[in-house]
């Protein structure tokens, strides 16, 4: 949820205020989407684009775990690995398993970073989960949360 969304007395000019602060404190910030009726959260990093890094999406997870899965990949992609490749698949630390995907617009996706950076080329990557039982969201049987995961780009020929 945006803060004009959370906080309806706050201005445009005060929430790009606060974000700049905490990327400029962190290095990145996290957007969250809150669910609809028709579809699921989702939640964005902010900030790595300055970088020239992918911002990184994650669909269908709640405020806290989003949280968690973000600023994990984004420490580890900002400080030490540099970025992930589509189609790459990594164990999260509570034994998650991570796909990565490109998405071919991001601009359709991550308002914010549009509107705080629109001068500086856009990239995102997609942190795709598997569920409780090792499936994806593109086999039959995943079993997802409420609303499901939309996959928002094609899975990479590398991806198994």
């Amino acid at each position: 949820m945006c803060w004009k969304c959370r906080e309806p007395g706050v201005t445009k000019a005060e929430a790009d205020a606060r974000m700049f602060a905490m990327i400029e404190r962190y290095g990145w910030a996290i957007q969250y989407v809150g669910a609809d009726r028709v579809h699921p959260p989702w939640a964005y990093t902010v900030g790595l684009v300055q970088d020239d890094l992918a911002e990184l999406v994650v669909t269908g997870l709640s405020r806290e775990r989003a949280a968690e899965v973000l600023n994990d990949v984004a420490h580890e992609v900002a400080w030490h690995d540099g970025e992930c490749l589509p189609g790459q698949r990594f164990p999260l630390e509570d034994g998650t398993t991570i796909e990565v995907v490109e998405l071919p617009h991001p601009d359709a996706h991550l308002r914010v970073v549009t509107d705080l950076f629109p001068d500086l080329p856009l990239r995102a990557q997609q942190l795709v989960w598997c569920d409780d039982r090792g499936r994806w969201p593109w086999d039959r049987r995943f079993r997802g949360r409420r609303g499901g995961q939309p996959v928002l780009g094609p899975r990479a020929e590398t991806g198994a």
